[in-house]
């Protein structure tokens, strides 16, 4: 088989099949050279595909019918962790941002967050920028029905340059999340959230990152403080506010 084959095998399975391909090559990148048999090589993309864009979304979110948008941040586990505070985080990172663009990276499920989002920032647009192609459909139902706002884009985070063109034609203000993704995309490459994060800080008013404080599966708490990433922020850029809430960890930062 060639490359384009395999990684269309690797798609085959429903769950990675509305990937962008930069992240089917990524992850194939990590065992290409490997001197194993191409099915071992493709049942160990899937199996890194699976921790990275698989682990916390529910099979049940690749083909929901007509459920309400509380439903669907209940079967994502990192919304889920998120559901009880949405109000106060969006209230600590927004409350200086009463009409803003939202750009949403890894979103996830974090689209069917809106209302709460617009509670703090009522004028606020929202795009949300996520690699799983159902998740993006999903989302784009859901803003269409209700007439929101918002928009939901399919694009791979690896796709530097054209992430910083969709930021730099964004007009007015500018705010950031990225919610429990940087860890996501170290699984790819390493140290990449750092590129990203000098690439893309000096394009906004705001970067908003998030990190889990406890295990998602195994609700245990990290011991790890993430000073790698922490210490990066906190050198490279002027940080705003620092704060837990839940099983979550938030740091805000500006150019």
């Amino acid at each position: 088989m060639n490359q384009l084959e395999i990684f269309q095998k690797i798609m085959q399975k429903k769950e990675f099949s509305k990937l962008p391909i930069k992240d089917i090559e990524m992850a194939f990148g990590h065992f290409e050279k490997r001197q194993v048999s191409e099915e071992e090589k493709i049942r160990l993309t899937r199996e890194l595909l699976h921790k990275v864009f698989g682990a916390f979304t529910s099979e049940k979110l690749l083909s929901p019918k007509n459920k309400e948008p509380e439903w669907i941040l209940r079967k994502h586990l990192s919304t889920k962790e998120r559901l009880q505070y949405y109000k106060e985080v969006y209230t600590q990172i927004l409350g200086g941002f009463k009409e803003a663009t939202i750009l949403d990276l890894g979103a996830g499920v974090n689209g069917f967050s809106f209302d709460y989002l617009k509670e703090i920032s009522p004028k606020a647009k929202y795009v949300c920028i996520e690699a799983i192609g159902q998740l993006v459909d999903l989302a784009n139902s859901y803003f269409d029905k209700e007439k929101l706002n918002a928009k939901a884009i399919h694009m791979s985070l690896f796709e530097l340059e054209r992430l910083k063109d969709l930021i730099k034609k964004t007009s007015g203000k500018k705010v950031v999340f990225l919610f429990k993704t940087l860890d996501s995309l170290e699984m790819l490459e390493r140290d990449y959230s750092k590129k990203l994060l000098k690439e893309i800080t000096p394009l906004a008013d705001m970067v908003a990152v998030s990190f889990a404080t406890r295990s998602m599966i195994k609700g245990q708490k990290f011991k790890a403080k993430r000073n790698w990433i922490i210490g990066f922020i906190g050198e490279n850029f002027k940080i705003l506010d620092d704060f837990e809430l839940g099983e979550e960890r938030y740091l805000l930062f500006e150019r």
